[in-house]
């Protein structure tokens, strides 16, 4: 999981470079970070990711870093990483990585659905247990101040809301936050 955060911070530092060279072709790059905070329930039924049986959940803050890339028109696709704390409950860390594919909404507005894959860990089953994995799925928007009321065409700094669910459709994960693009 270190790896993981170390790839997503270098990440953050890196890519903005990229995005200022991409702006000259007409394809732009947005490259973003962000925090979020939200619950993770759990089903009290296995499913064929093995999630344990006993309706785990757990509050928890999540880190994002990710970038997304205007194909045509208010097309957008992308790929994301999460690494995620809880901070009460039974869930103990979740990382993960998905695909996006969204639709730029009023002046500068995100409409976003996600595919990926999960990786779980609970405090309730003791310090040395496994990891529970499976593929995760979601859709979630994310609003900027532009479209808000403010008289500014754009914003680097986005309100997202989404809603995702793991392995065939075993729990809900509703999460809100502030990210923030380059």
């Amino acid at each position: 999981m270190k790896k993981l955060i170390l790839a997503a911070t270098a990440a953050a530092f890196v890519v903005p470079a990229v995005a200022a060279a991409q702006e000259e072709t007409g394809r732009r790059i947005e490259p973003y970070v962000g925090v979020m905070g939200g619950v993770h329930n759990f089903d009290s039924e296995t499913g064929e990711e093995g999630i344990p049986p006993v309706g785990y959940k757990g509050r928890m803050v999540e880190g994002v870093a990710g970038v997304n890339m205007n194909v045509a028109g208010p097309l957008v696709v992308g790929v994301e990483g999460t690494a995620s704390k809880g901070v009460s409950g039974d869930i103990d860390w979740e990382y993960g990585a998905a695909g996006r594919v969204g639709v730029k909404a009023g002046k500068d507005s995100l409409i976003f659905g996600k595919v990926g894959y999960k990786w779980v860990n609970f405090d309730a089953l003791g310090p040395n247990s496994g990891d529970f994995h499976g593929t995760t799925y979601g859709a979630g928007v994310e609003l900027s101040p532009a479209d808000l009321g403010s008289s500014a065409q754009s914003s680097n700094i986005r309100l997202r809301v989404q809603a995702d669910t793991m392995g065939n459709f075993r729990s809900i994960r509703p999460m809100a936050g502030v990210v923030a693009k380059f």
